[in-house]
């Protein structure tokens, strides 16, 4: 088969794959779409351990359904048939661990993510686990599905801290999940929302899906403007889709007393000189973010059919075969090069 290899590092290439290999439980997709991640870009870009070559990598995916094997009586093989159109989550939780046992089987002790422990879906066939699948809905275009995986993150954000119920939200980066994110609080919540980014390209999308403000933190004093819009006290929620060292503390230093933070971005794993008080004495709260339940995706992918978020025009669409360029636009991050997503058969 034919796939995008990420074949050493700091090279992709268009190469040829073996079939993937299913094991009991297991289903073959048809891949018919899937998205490239920031976390891969940034895997690519800074040699990451958690992402060694070769691998295929792609974790946000949808596809058909050609093979089951070995699905056992009464497990969910008997849900899905040959056929059948699914998206997939981006995890394989075992579903025995401590970790699944009390709910939260995306934090899975053993857990086993697509282009990262197992082969991924930047190719024309993945393996998947029954229990890793949900419904497609009818009608949804191919590279709409795909991203129920990123969406569904922006769902855990809203859930995370759901109990404030934030009618003012910060979000620091408009890249995907960022945009992601915000829409999210927006349609679940009915909150105010204002991005924050380097790019004006990407503040134009934030503010055309929703935000009532903008803010370019090159030309305005981010933590400042915040307080400015909301008589000095800072907003409920601030979520950092960036990640960075900087963009971590302007998160804590924009929200209000009471309100939260919650650290989603995985550009720096290090934060020097950070003040503690500012969590402290304002009893803020700061959370990290990882991943999504299947039934945040099934939110996802029902926000998005009944068209609660804007994908338009800046969600681009490449086939395989010019997934190396694809993958090289995100990461050089010029103009309306925001997300792509990669469909095997075409595009």
């Amino acid at each position: 088969m034919k796939t995008l290899l990420y074949s050493a590092w700091d090279a992709l290439e268009i190469a040829e794959q073996p079939m993937p290999a299913l094991a009991d439980g297991e289903v073959l997709l048809k891949v018919s779409a899937c998205g490239i991640c920031g976390s891969e870009l940034e895997a690519f870009r800074h040699h990451s351990p958690r992402r060694t070559p070769p691998l295929i990598m792609g974790h946000e995916f949808c596809g058909e359904v050609v093979e089951i094997a070995g699905a056992p009586p009464g497990s969910d093989g008997e849900q899905v048939a040959v056929g059948d159109r699914v998206v997939c989550n981006a995890l394989v939780p075992c579903g025995q661990c401590v970790r699944c046992k009390r709910g939260d089987p995306h934090l899975c002790a053993r857990r086993q993510i697509f282009g990262m422990h197992r082969p991924g879906a930047l190719a024309e066939y993945v393996s998947v686990p029954l229990h890793a699948l949900v419904p497609w809905p009818e009608g949804m275009p191919a590279e709409h599905a795909a991203l129920a995986e990123p969406l569904g993150n922006g769902v855990h954000v809203v859930n995370l801290v759901r109990d404030l119920r934030p009618r003012t939200v910060l979000v620091i980066g408009a890249g995907p999940i960022g945009l992601l994110a915000q829409q999210a609080f927006q349609a679940l919540l009915g909150a105010t929302t204002y991005a924050a980014d380097l790019s004006d390209a990407r503040l134009a999308v934030a503010q055309r899906v929703g935000a009532d403000r903008v803010f370019n933190p090159r030309t305005t004093d981010l933590v400042q403007a915040v307080r400015d819009l909301t008589e000095g006290e800072g907003v409920d929620v601030v979520v950092d889709a960036v990640g960075a060292g900087v963009t971590k503390k302007q998160a804590v230093q924009a929200a209000r007393p009471g309100g939260a933070v919650v650290w989603i971005g995985l550009h720096e794993n290090t934060l020097d000189d950070f003040n503690t008080y500012d969590v402290t004495l304002p009893e803020r709260r700061v959370f990290g973010s990882y991943a999504a339940r299947l039934s945040e995706m099934q939110t996802a992918l029902h926000l998005m059919a009944t068209g609660k978020v804007d994908l338009n025009g800046w969600v681009q669409v490449f086939p395989l075969d010019r997934g190396v360029e694809a993958f090289r636009r995100m990461l050089a991050a010029e103009g309306n090069d925001i997300k792509a997503v990669i469909v095997p058969g075409g595009g």
